[in-house]
């Protein structure tokens, strides 16, 4: 595509072109012309990378801004016949119905014969094209399609003119997934070239979405090893995907990390929702600065079998949405009993029931008094939230030690990635590391392309001596004073939930084990998204998803990407 292409229309004015055209062609050489449309070409980044090599965060100073090894046109051509079918009118047309709505408003409309899956499934994929073949919209954001997923809608669609029972609301829906996130039918990168080729069974959560009828749209970016490859580099960066960037502003505001993809493709609308990772902040840190609510489980809520793993102590998967009842829907979907993971647990929570009555009346919240002092939207925040009813307690979380929670995730990592690519790399001849000591190798042979930021973290898991004697003491003292860190006002106080701002406390919420749910709470003055996260403890997620739309319904918060509205 010639980088002089500026906007989504003219992409989609391109797109419907090329299909006609390559439908004529095809007439006589389908198989040659096939492969010879080109959507996209990569383009000249020199001047956007000038751009940021002053930019005052640091780790926003990019070296590069594509990918070296991804070509959109294998992601985006197999698709594109279908995706041209809907015109600029249709789409218009549709827009009212699903943009920015939530899943029960989409269902509502599918029901009532204004729209179909199918319909659903095109709208999204129109915006992705129209954005993300764009270079000067593109968030890097999704670098992989589900080449069947139009077809598995039409099926969805056959089924839904049958007497049936009741469906979960999750049926149909469009989701994407982080690209560490096992995925049939789709290679799951984690944003490494050594795992380029890596071919995978669904993970258990992802068979779960299946199972309930939700539709895998693809896999979104996100930053390398889920951002534990390099030390200060950018986040949202990968070797597979390229720099996410931040539709509230790109080259401007963080993405956040290591979710960046999930984060940037919900804010934008390319989906009804996605599922990130975390381990301590991935899933609050790139909700919060995409303006959308993420939340992160308890360990165990959500199984981890088919994820690349960091940490088998402290990952978790979760759900990042425009709105809570999505998120709820999303997280139920996704909950069961995986014999796989000895943390996995069984739940009969729906958690998306009890959303329609919520209150912040009466509600008890702790107030951390150092942002009450320092961040004039968290003071106002609160503030307005004491008016609505809410008891505020103001507290100063008691002075915790955190020695030692690198070599959680350093010896973790050392000894989950053998364990993963054991028992899910179905090609091994083309996946040919077994251990981060390989993958060491493996980027250091060409170092330009595959690690342009350095390795720094992993030379580190290599050379960590932690004794597993030790990384028990570790763990242990860190999950106490994690939840010390919360329950000494939590205890005193019987609150609800602690109440912070994007991901400044995910790593007490991470070692404690506790769940957090981060909700859009304001934009500061540079137009950069600032949210409101709600930390409790054990199994109480559907205690903070009330808490969550009690907040969310107050506030009415969040706005669409201003460049992305079209």
């Amino acid at each position: 595509m010639d980088s002089s292409i500026r906007n989504p229309a003219q992409v989609r004015a391109l797109i419907t072109f090329l299909c006609i055209a390559t439908l004529v062609f095809s007439c006589k050489t389908e198989q040659k012309e096939a492969k010879e449309v080109v959507l996209w070409t990569p383009y000249n980044d020199s001047a956007e990378v000038a751009a940021n090599k002053d930019h005052e965060i640091e780790r926003m100073q990019y070296k590069l801004i594509q990918s070296k090894v991804l070509d959109k046109n294998d992601v985006f051509l197999p698709l594109y016949p279908e995706v041209s079918k809907m015109s600029e009118e249709e789409y218009a047309a549709l827009k009212p119905l699903i943009l920015e709505q939530d899943i029960p408003t989409i269902q509502s409309a599918i029901a009532s014969g204004k729209l179909t899956y199918e319909k659903l499934v095109l709208f999204y994929l129109h915006r992705i094209y129209a954005y993300e073949l764009s270079n000067a919209t593109t968030l890097n954001t999704v670098i992989a399609l589900n080449e069947s997923v139009v077809e598995e809608a039409r099926k969805l669609d056959e089924l839904q003119m049958r007497p049936s029972e009741k469906r979960h609301p999750i049926y149909g829906m469009p989701i994407l997934l982080k690209d560490n996130i096992n995925t049939e039918g789709m290679p799951t990168t984690a944003g490494a070239i050594a795992l380029l080729q890596n071919e995978v069974d669904d993970a258990f959560i992802v068979q779960g979405l299946k199972q309930h009828g939700a539709l895998i749209l693809g896999k979104v970016n996100l930053s390398e090893w889920a951002y534990f490859l390099c030390s200060g580099c950018p986040v949202g960066y990968s070797a597979v995907g390229g720099q996410t960037l931040n539709p509230y502003g790109r080259r401007i505001f963080e993405t956040g990390g290591s979710s960046s993809g999930s984060g940037t493709s919900v804010a934008a609308n390319y989906a009804v929702g996605a599922v990130g990772t975390e381990t301590s902040g991935s899933i609050l840190s790139p909700s919060s600065q995409n303006s959308v609510v993420g939340l992160k489980p308890t360990i165990g809520l959500l199984s981890r079998g088919g994820i690349v793993p960091i940490s088998s102590t402290l990952d978790t998967p979760g759900p990042m949405t425009k709105n809570v009842v999505d998120n709820a829907i999303l997280l139920s979907a996704m909950t069961g009993k995986d014999g796989t993971d000895q943390a996995s647990v069984t739940t009969d929570k729906t958690f998306y029931d009890d959303l329609e009555e919520v209150s912040l009346r009466g509600k008890r919240f702790g107030a951390i008094k150092g942002l009450m002092e320092g961040d004039s939207i968290y003071k106002i925040t609160i503030e307005k939230m004491r008016e609505a009813g809410a008891e505020i307690i103001e507290f100063t979380p008691p002075e915790v030690q955190m020695d030692g929670f690198l070599s959680i995730l350093n010896i973790d990592m050392r000894n989950d990635l053998p364990i993963y690519i054991k028992n899910n790399v179905k090609n091994t001849d083309e996946v040919t590391i077994k251990s981060i000591a390989d993958a060491v190798v493996f980027n250091a042979t060409d170092s330009l392309v595959r690690i342009p930021y350095g390795q720094t973290l992993f030379e580190g898991i290599l050379a960590d001596s932690t004794s597993p004697e030790g990384l028990v003491e570790i763990k242990n003292r860190l999950e106490k004073n994690g939840r010390s860190f919360f329950d000494t006002a939590m205890n005193a106080n019987q609150l609800d939930a602690v109440l912070s701002i994007n991901n400044y406390h995910a790593g007490y919420a991470a070692v404690a084990k506790y769940p957090a749910l981060t909700v859009p709470m304001g934009y500061k003055a540079s137009g950069e998204p600032i949210s409101l996260t709600f930390i409790g403890k054990q199994f109480k997620e559907d205690e903070l998803l009330r808490l969550g739309r009690a907040f969310e319904q107050l506030s009415k918060t969040r706005k669409l990407p201003e460049d992305y509205k079209d």
